[in-house]
């Protein structure tokens, strides 16, 4: 995934770093923004992701995901619908068991934002 490299500012300088956003973010694409950042505002779900990330294909069944997290299976499944709700995820159903991918592209807006913040 590219990273978008900002400017780091100098205690010396008058530069500051580049805005995120050129114009006000429209009501619409906050109300849409908020949610994403809400389903992602919990450490479970934060670890979830991260995990399916990191899996081979970017894709992990739920009885994968239950022991990490020390949670029962219906607990785990509700994160991860809630992480499917907000866009993140999609899932796929094989025999009993669900598979959670992740889907392409979505987690860029959030990977480039916490970029700009690491880059502070």
């Amino acid at each position: 995934m590219p990273t978008t490299m900002l400017p780091v500012v100098q205690p010396d300088s008058a530069v500051c770093c580049t805005p995120l956003t050129s114009e006000a973010i429209e009501a619409d694409r906050a109300d849409e923004l908020a949610k994403k950042l809400k389903a992602l505002a919990d450490p479970t779900r934060l670890r979830l992701v991260s995990m399916v990330a990191a899996s081979e294909g970017a894709e992990a069944c739920v009885c994968d995901l239950i022991e990490p997290v020390g949670l029962s299976q219906p607990t785990v499944s509700h994160h991860l619908k809630i992480l499917m709700e907000a866009g993140f995820l999609t899932r796929s159903k094989r025999g009993t068991w669900a598979y959670y991918k992740l889907v392409p592209g979505e987690l860029d807006l959030l990977s480039q934002l916490l970029d700009a913040t690491a880059a502070r």
